[in-house]
């Protein structure tokens, strides 16, 4: 990282980010240009390994590209703040932010399939729990994705 003054390599302050970031940023390969899709999401850390929970529907260009290459990236940030300055290149902005990489698997009527929907329902409502319908798990497609990499960043003034 080119500004390691701003690194985070603290596992715990990073899934702290992760926490309080509400959009994820997906970055998926696709032939002519990188295919990125904001998108909900949940996590939990398993054995020392994070996992994203996402969702989206049966179809479309998302699927069909996680199809052909489930290698993704992805990027989510929060704490927003301008800081003025007395230029215009002087003005900063704090921020936090976690990128990294992994891959998608799509989950099948499962166990796991609940526990992403879970997951990324407590996300945003923490002190809820919530009942998933069969009708509601047979109409959502849950992506699973496995992090490689993970790094986090901040500046704060």
């Amino acid at each position: 990282m080119r500004r390691s003054d701003r690194e985070i390599n603290s596992r715990e302050e990073i899934l702290g980010i992760l926490n309080k970031c509400d959009v994820l940023r997906l970055g998926i390969n696709a032939p002519d240009y990188p295919y990125v899709v904001p998108m909900n999401f949940g996590f939990d850390v398993e054995n020392d390994c994070i996992t994203i929970w996402l969702h989206c529907a049966f179809d479309g260009l998302k699927l069909e590209l996680l199809n052909k290459n489930p290698k993704v990236g992805f990027e989510a940030d929060c704490s927003h703040k301008i800081i003025a300055g007395e230029k215009a290149c002087s003005y900063t902005m704090e921020y936090e932010s976690v990128i990294g990489n992994g891959r998608i698997t799509v989950c099948d009527y499962s166990g796991d399939k609940l526990r992403g929907l879970s997951l990324i329902m407590k996300h945003y409502e923490p002190e809820k729990n919530f009942d998933f319908p069969e009708t509601t798990l047979k109409s959502v497609c849950v992506l699973r994705l496995d992090i490689m990499r993970i790094t986090g960043k901040r500046l704060k003034k």
